[in-house]
């Protein structure tokens, strides 16, 4: 029943910013429209942007499942891109009414994920140690997540496959070069001591 509403919510909130813009768009006006209490809205979300960044969040997490691998996490971040043009008014909109840190934190948990798989697939000898995967997997979402918000807000005239292609001429490979040069850092001396003093 929680989903159900909470995705209620989400839908009401969308059929609203095709409207209205979301600085006009009220708790009130959602809770009405969708047939239910302001204190029903506020069980499931603290405010209105933590619904845009619950609906963002959901939405990029369901478009990459199945999509997690090292031989189609290209297609997971054409669908992203897709998904975004489809959807450009409800993305204009919450882009002009959130700030661009807001953008991110909702981007980056589902995209970090999705490099987190394909660079354990990628490193399989399980040598490397779970929060360095997270620094290199980080590092690629927070580049991916930048030409993204920046496409969105240079009013998407790229087509997403231009986007796609470029983003892995510069990616293609480097995940291995990454988690080789990782493993380096293991096997050098100064790094086995400060690995063994808890530093590395």
């Amino acid at each position: 029943m929680s989903d159900i509403t909470r995705n209620a919510i989400a839908d009401t909130l969308k059929a609203l910013l095709a409207e209205r813009p979301l600085s006009r768009v009220t708790v009130m006006d959602i809770a009405s429209q969708c047939g239910i209490s302001r204190m029903t809205f506020y069980y499931h979300f603290r405010d209105i942007y933590d619904l845009v960044a619950w609906i963002i969040s959901s939405d990029i997490t369901e478009i990459l499942s199945g999509r997690k691998t090292y031989d189609t996490w290209q297609d997971g971040f054409l669908a992203i891109f897709h998904a975004v043009e489809k959807n450009h008014v409800f993305v204009f909109n919450v882009y002009n009414s959130m700030s661009r840190e807001q953008m991110e934190r909702s981007l980056t948990g589902p995209v970090t994920e999705l490099l987190l798989s394909v660079l354990k697939e990628t490193e399989s000898s399980g040598r490397l140690r779970e929060e360095e995967l997270m620094f290199i997997s980080s590092f690629y979402s927070y580049a991916f997540i930048g030409i993204m918000l920046d496409w969105i807000g240079n009013g998407m005239h790229e087509k997403p496959e231009l986007m796609i292609r470029r983003i892995e001429c510069v990616m293609a490979g480097t995940f291995e070069k990454a988690v080789d040069r990782f493993l380096s850092l293991h096997s050098s001396p100064d790094a086995r001591n400060a690995d063994r003093e808890g530093k590395l």
